[in-house]
């Protein structure tokens, strides 16, 4: 492990530490890539949509996140995103592909790296484990793919002929994922203190 993941680490464990007690680095790889393709799974669960599809991959970056702290969450989706450029079917509809670049979609998917790294910096300082704090934590991650896939999605439209303003952007961009957004947040945030009052639970009664 880098000297910079190791600080990323060392303020407190997350799920995955919990559920695999091996920290060696082949451990590590396996975490990233089950996290990877965890997101590419739940990106076939689509709603297509023009220019941005409904799906669930911002849900598995939440999960994955959380789960596997800032570092290890960040590589996943680096992962997952390289493997989309190298032509892997991982993203949305089956697709892969560098042509991806040029979809108005592509800026959410970079944004879902940072995501990844801001949960699990949250999850590695607790915030995960209590109900409120989840929800405040998993609430600010879940905008983090907007500020970055809104902007690349008005410059990509713009590329294509389409007149751009900011009720556009908007219409395009964010009104339609609000509902989804709600529910997927509320679903991570829901998810992982009930993740870790289980662990505790299994962890008190091996220890009796």
């Amino acid at each position: 492990m880098t000297s910079s993941a190791s600080s990323l680490t060392t303020h407190g464990t997350v799920l995955a530490d919990h559920l695999v007690t091996n920290r060696s680095t082949a451990a590590n790889i396996a975490l990233i890539g089950a996290g990877a393709a965890t997101v590419a799974l739940l990106a076939q669960v689509e709603i297509p949509m023009w220019p941005v599809p409904i799906t669930g991959q911002t849900l598995g970056v939440m999960l994955v996140g959380a789960t596997l702290g800032a570092w290890r969450g960040a590589a996943a989706l680096l992962t997952y995103l390289v493997a989309g450029l190298a032509g892997l079917p991982v993203f949305a509809g089956l697709t892969g592909g560098i042509a991806s670049v040029a979809k108005p979609s592509f800026g959410f998917i970079i944004g879902f790296v940072f995501a990844a790294a801001l949960i699990g910096w949250l999850a590695q300082r607790n915030w995960d484990r209590r109900p409120l704090l989840s929800l405040v934590a998993f609430f600010g991650a879940s905008l983090v793919p907007f500020v970055f896939g809104v902007p690349y999605m008005w410059v990509a439209l713009e590329q294509l002929g389409t007149d751009m303003n900011f009720a556009l952007a908007m219409q395009y961009g964010v009104t339609p994922f609000i509902i989804g957004g709600i529910v997927k947040w509320l679903l991570a945030a829901a998810l992982l203190p009930l993740a870790w009052r289980l662990v505790r639970t299994v962890e008190r009664d091996a220890n009796n």
